[in-house]
């Protein structure tokens, strides 16, 4: 097993984002919003954050040598312990950065990562995630041996072991192989165990991570699912029986998406994003406080299309309310002027999915009898459709 660290206590850090040819200033603020609360999922504290303009990343150091020399002589005597790249570093790039800075320096994939290690509980969770790091190191070993021989703790430093350190590729690939074999087994598992369930419909929570999935969750199903105000809080897929009116269903909570998810995660996690593709339902849940709620929206259909689940019936959850009006109205605005808005937002999202959108606060607990209408009607559609004969399932 990947040995795991300590992160230390609001270790320091400092982030850093390239503005590509693609993107503008204000998307790359918002990419490092999120990096921001990457970092103090996992225990940092951001001191402060730069920025470069480059039509693409500088093959050796990513940003350019006077920005990596500004970035430099800011961290001198300031005791920074990290510094977080927004986009993916090669072995070489960390390995010059880091003789150029003289501080440990990591990229957005290593930092999800290492999230992900903190938070895996079950034997299936940590060999997902001990996959998607081995996967993650094996392209950057050149360059990444003396970054892995860091022994102090914190963020970033969740990879192997002192005693792998001179381990080669063809090791390596070794233990991929041999992790791939112990997941395929837990897969069978799995997939029997959901085999296992019956004639049930299924439903799944899907979303980008921290919209309120597993909240909801506790909500619906009326039992305790671990939630809190910070990132991939669940990693594991929770799976409760509920029964609105007599009509039983399996409401499964999943991984919450994000944009630049690493690829080996999506890959190692399979068997948990199963649990979406399996689903008769899907319950898209957005948080429409959030100022990019659209693009996360997206980022969660684009994911949706990628692992072949984005076709199947879906009602989309605009969670949060409370918040959005509280960032939304003022208090001189008019109470028609409020309503008139809310309004014009219900009429666009409905027109957007084609009448399935439902705006809800579950902190509030607000219209979640019009959700658990929904949900029922969309469950009773699907027992009509599958099993016929089952009249107690549809009345």
């Amino acid at each position: 097993m990947l040995e795991k660290k300590n992160i230390l206590k609001e270790e320091r850090a400092v982030l850093v984002g390239l503005v590509h040819k693609d993107q503008t200033e204000q998307q790359v603020q918002e990419y490092l919003d999120e990096l921001a609360f990457l970092a103090e999922t996992a225990g940092a504290v951001t001191i402060k954050r730069f920025t470069q303009k480059l039509p693409h990343p500088d093959s050796r150091t990513f940003v350019g040598k006077g920005k990596l020399e500004e970035i430099r002589l800011y961290i001198q005597g300031k005791n920074i312990g990290i510094v977080i790249f927004d986009d993916e570093l090669t072995g070489a790039q960390i390995n010059n950065i880091e003789k150029a800075l003289e501080v440990k320096t990591i990229d957005r994939s290593d930092l999800i990562l290492d999230i992900f290690a903190r938070r895996a509980k079950t034997a299936q969770a940590k060999a997902q995630v001990e996959l998607a790091q081995y996967q993650y190191i094996l392209p950057r070993l050149r360059g990444m041996w003396k970054h892995l021989e860091r022994l102090g703790g914190g963020i970033g430093t969740r990879g192997p072991g002192e005693s792998e350190i001179e381990t080669d590729r063809r090791i390596v690939r070794d233990k991929i192989s041999l992790l791939r074999k112990r997941l395929a087994e837990i897969d069978k598992q799995a997939y029997t165990q959901r085999k296992d369930r019956g004639e049930f419909i299924r439903v799944a929570l899907v979303g980008y991570t921290n919209v309120g999935k597993s909240t909801l969750m506790t909500l619906l199903s009326k039992s305790d699912v671990f939630a809190e105000n910070k990132l991939f809080a669940t990693l594991d897929t929770t799976t409760r029986k509920v029964v609105f009116e007599n009509t039983p269903f399996l409401l499964s909570d999943t991984v919450g998406f994000i944009r630049k998810l690493p690829h080996h995660l999506v890959e190692s996690f399979k068997s948990t994003l199963d649990e979406v593709r399996e689903a008769d339902i899907l319950l898209h849940v957005v948080d429409i406080s959030h100022p990019a709620y659209e693009d996360q929206l997206g980022v969660v259909n684009k994911t949706l299309q990628e692992i072949g689940a984005f076709d199947k019936p879906t009602l989309t959850i605009f969670n949060k309310m409370d918040l959005y009006e509280e960032h939304t109205f003022d208090e001189w605005l008019e109470e028609s002027t409020k309503k008139e808005i809310l309004e014009d937002l219900r009429e666009r999202w409905n027109n957007e999915t084609n009448g399935n959108a439902i705006f809800i606060s579950a902190i509030e607990r607000r219209n979640l009898d019009q959700l658990r209408a929904g949900i029922l009607e969309k469950v009773r559609q699907m027992y009509r459709v599958r099993y016929p004969y089952k009249t107690e399932f549809l009345y």
